[in-house]
């Protein structure tokens, strides 16, 4: 068996990725470990979601900088499933969280489209 265990998050430093996917997003923080020399194992994931986690990589070079919120192309990269879009969606706006247009009902689920403060976007989305 196989499974996606991390995925790495390009962040202009540690502390404001976990302020933002931990105090914004409500994410738990699963892991913040010193490397040494300014480096950290730092994994986040949705409460109790228990599967895949965010990785959040501090930036270390002009390249690296250069694609954070571009880890995609401009793309929707990010999903972030809900079992309660309406009030998943209504503490995120209370926390600050931007939402590029109003939600909407697909033949997937509710969903919208949300930006993360480096320029990430990602869909809240309740399934069907």
């Amino acid at each position: 068996m196989q499974k996606i265990a991390h995925v790495t998050m390009l962040v202009p430093s540690y502390d404001e990725g976990i302020a933002f996917y931990v105090g914004s997003l409500g994410f738990e923080l699963v892991s913040d470990t010193d490397l040494g020399d300014g480096k950290r194992w730092v994994l986040v994931r949705p409460q109790g979601g228990g599967g895949s986690a965010l990785l959040l990589a501090e930036a270390a070079n002009d390249r690296q900088r250069a694609r954070i919120g571009d880890q995609t192309g401009g793309r929707v990269g990010f999903f972030l499933f809900t079992e309660d879009f309406a009030a998943d969606r209504a503490r995120m706006v209370d926390n600050g969280v931007v939402f590029l247009e109003e939600p909407r009902t697909e033949a997937y689920g509710i969903v919208a489209v949300f930006k993360d403060p480096f320029g990430n976007t990602w869909d809240l989305l309740q399934p069907v």
